[in-house]
């Protein structure tokens, strides 16, 4: 064999290898996405249930304010329903669109961007719908109340009061808690840790990432 053959016959088994080694490359990229894909399936099926969750408080709500428009506490505690199921179904509604949206044919980076976005709106819904059910679960009964004809009301003002500042205090406690588990997990001295404590039901999204940061780590290596 010449050396021109040689040369030649070398060059088409490197290029070989690398082709080989692309498809590889691409089958293992595919399969690591497709973990971080399915680790957000739990998610979506949450957050269809708190929007049909947020849909039957607004029946709810509505059906409390419009039967009692002349009892103060059960106007205003059906408006309050009202209002937190509709914000609590858009809310779920925009996760969902969020989490649908990402494009994992896209670059790494950029699914690694959509990611933390649909955290970002995740945590925000998590202090926005969940954390208030320490207080919301006042105005519920009394909406439930509501329905009864004539109905008087729920409780008496100190059994009220003392609900409210129970609730209060849980409340401000979770909000707290998420804070402090948010920033162990960002920015704390253990890590480790911090993944642990910020299980608030994000712990999908977050083992998404986790994937997705792998795969980032093998293109650049």
């Amino acid at each position: 064999m010449e050396l021109d053959d040689l040369k030649l016959a070398w060059q088409t088994l490197g290029s070989q290898l690398e082709r080989q080694q692309q498809v590889q490359w691409e089958l293992l990229r595919a399969h690591r996405l497709d973990r971080a894909r399915a680790q957000l399936r739990p998610l979506l099926w949450v957050q269809a249930l708190q929007c049909l969750l947020g849909i039957g408080l607004v029946v709810l709500g509505v059906a409390c304010w419009t039967r009692n428009p002349d009892v103060p506490g059960l106007l205003a505690g059906g408006l309050l329903v009202h209002g937190f199921g509709l914000v609590t179904a858009v809310m779920a509604a925009l996760t969902i669109a969020l989490a649908t949206q990402v494009d994992y044919a896209a670059p790494v980076l950029r699914i690694q961007r959509q990611m933390a976005r649909l955290l970002r709106l995740f945590e925000l819904n998590a202090r926005v719908c969940g954390a208030p059910w320490w207080i919301m679960w006042l105005p519920v009964v009394v909406a439930f109340a509501g329905l009864s004809p004539g109905a008087p009301g729920v409780g008496t003002p100190a059994w009220i009061g003392i609900s409210l500042a129970v609730g209060i205090a849980g409340l401000l406690g979770t909000w707290a808690w998420s804070a402090w588990s948010v920033w162990r997990l960002r920015g704390g001295p253990d890590t480790t840790q911090g993944v642990r404590c910020a299980a608030d039901g994000g712990d999908g999204i977050r083992r998404a990432q986790r994937i997705l940061d792998e795969v980032a780590r093998f293109e650049r290596d």
